[in-house]
C-alpha cells in the first residue's frame, strides 16, 4: 500500500529557561499550516509525538512532562515598535489538541536569541558586542515582552556562568521584561471581569471547591492566569518535591478541582467541563512561608535565603521549577499588599521576592502602583538563560496534517 513520505521542516530545538521545545520561523511551515486551524495543530501533534496514551511521546520530540511538549512559532512583526511575532502552542501529551491560551515564560528567554540568530531582527539593531534589544509581540496573550539578548562579535552569545536552578549547566544570562503583565487575558486594555488584573475584584477571594472546602484564594492574570491558595489548607507545608505530588491521583484530582472551580470564578469558562479542553490556563499554586528544604538536586535551600515558597501545576503535574509566567504572576501579586503570596513573604511594599520552588529558588522583581484606586504593574523583570540545542531539520509522514 502506497503511502505520503515524509517531509522535512526547517526547525530549532532549543532550551529556554527550564523547558524545552520545538521553533520555526512561520515561512519555514507548510502553507497549510501557516495559518491557525486544524492543518497547524494536526502537524505540531505530530512533530511532538502527541496523543500518546504511553505518555513518553517516543516517536516525536516531546519527553513526557509539560515543560518539554512546547512549540513556537516565530516571524517578523508588522506592529510599531516591534521586532519579532511570537506564538506558542502547548502541546498535550496525551489528547489531540494544542493549547494556546497563554504564553510560556521560559521558553520567551530563547525568543530574543532565536530571531537575533534567523534574521528576523533588523541587523541596524545588533550591536557588534553588548545587548540586542529585541522587542517581542507575544500573540497569545496580547502583550509585549522586551528581550536583552547578549551579543559577542554580533552574534548570539549563548555560554556563560549565569546559573539557573532547574538547569544543569551555566549559560549566558538573558533578562526579560514583561510590559503590563496583568489583564492579559481579555487583551492589551480590556478591562471586562476576565481581562482584569483581578476579575472578582479582590485580592483574596473564598472559593467554595467540592470534596475539599472553602479556601482562600488569589486570583490573579499577571502573566498567565493563575489560582493561588494556601499550602497548609489543604494539607501541604510547600516544601514538596514532584513525587509526592505526581505520584498521588487523589492530589492530582484536587488540584484539578480547584483549578476548574477558580477559572470559572475568574470567567475564563463558562462550564466547568470547559477546563479540561483548557489545560494551560489557569494555573494553580500554593504558596507557605519560608522553611528549610532540600530542593530535588540535593541541595539544601534555607529559609533565610528566601521570601516565600511556591509550588506550581502545570498541565496536570506538580511542575519540576517554576513556569516562567507563573513566576510573572508571583512577583505580581507580591508586590501588591494583601494577596495570599504578599502575605506568604511577610507582607508590605515588596518591589522583589526570591522563593523557593522544587528544584531551588528564584528572584523576580515587579513594579506596582495605585492608580485611581486600582494597583497598575508597570513590568515584571527575571533572568533566565537559553541555548540552542539542534537545529536543521524536523521530519514528519507527508499525511499528518
Amino acid at each position: 500500500m502506497s503511502r505520503a513520505p515524509q517531509i522535512k521542516i526547517p526547525a530549532t530545538y532549543m532550551r529556554g529557561g527550564t523547558s524545552k521545545g520545538t521553533f520555526f520561523k512561520l515561512t519555514d511551515l507548510p502553507h497549510a499550516a501557516q495559518a491557525p486551524g486544524e492543518a497547524r495543530d494536526a502537524l505540531l501533534l505530530r512533530v511532538i509525538g502527541s496523543p500518546d496514551p504511553y505518555g513518553k511521546q517516543i516517536d516525536g520530540l516531546g519527553n513526557g512532562t509539560s515543560s518539554t511538549s512546547k512549540t513556537v512559532i516565530l516571524s517578523k512583526s508588522n506592529r510599531p515598535d516591534h521586532d519579532i511575532d511570537y506564538l506558542f502552542g502547548q502541546v498535550a501529551i496525551d489528547k489531540p489538541f494544542v493549547d494556546w491560551s497563554g504564553n510560556c515564560g521560559n521558553l520567551s528567554a530563547a525568543v530574543g536569541p532565536f530571531a537575533v540568530a534567523n534574521g528576523l531582527v533588523d541587523p541596524s539593531r545588533i550591536p557588534q558586542n553588548g545587548f540586542a534589544i529585541v522587542r517581542i509581540w507575544q500573540a497569545n496573550i496580547q502583550k509585549t515582552i522586551i528581550s536583552h539578548v547578549p551579543i559577542t562579535n554580533g552574534e548570539v552569545q549563548e555560554t556563560g556562568d549565569f546559573e539557573l536552578d532547574g538547569v544543569t549547566f551555566p549559560a549566558a544570562e538573558v533578562q526579560l521584561e514583561f510590559m503590563d503583565p496583568a489583564a492579559e487575558e481579555g487583551g492589551a486594555g480590556d478591562k471586562s471581569a476576565a481581562g482584569a488584573m483581578f476579575p472578582t475584584g479582590n485580592v483574596i477571594d473564598a472559593l467554595d471547591v467540592p470534596g475539599v472546602g472553602l479556601l482562600r484564594a488569589t486570583m490573579i492574570n499577571a502573566g498567565i492566569p493563575t489560582i493561588f491558595v494556601e499550602a497548609e489548607a489543604i494539607g501541604y507545608t510547600g516544601t514538596e518535591l514532584q513525587d509526592h505530588i505526581n505520584s498521588d491521583a487523589k492530589a492530582l484530582a484536587m488540584f484539578e478541582t480547584i483549578r476548574a472551580h477558580g477559572a470559572m470564578r475568574m470567567g475564563l469558562i463558562k462550564q466547568l467541563d470547559e477546563a479540561v479542553k483548557r489545560q494551560h490556563t489557569p494555573k494553580v499554586a500554593y504558596v507557605a512561608r519560608p522553611t528549610d528544604y532540600l530542593a530535588s538536586s540535593g541541595k539544601q535551600i534555607a529559609a533565610n535565603e528566601i521570601d516565600l515558597l511556591v509550588r506550581a501545576m502545570s498541565m496536570g503535574k506538580l511542575h519540576h521549577a517554576m513556569m516562567g509566567t507563573a513566576a510573572v504572576a508571583i512577583g505580581t501579586a507580591a508586590a501588591i499588599p494583601g494577596t495570599l503570596v504578599n502575605l506568604a513573604a511577610g507582607g508590605g511594599a515588596l518591589s522583589a521576592v526570591r522563593f523557593g520552588h522544587p528544584s531551588g529558588t528564584l528572584r523576580v522583581g515587579a513594579e506596582a502602583a495605585q492608580v485611581n484606586g486600582e494597583w497598575v504593574v508597570k513590568k515584571a523583570v527575571m533572568s533566565r538563560s537559553a541555548r540552542v540545542l539542534m537545529e536543521g531539520f524536523v521530519r514528519v509522514p507527508g499525511e499528518a496534517f
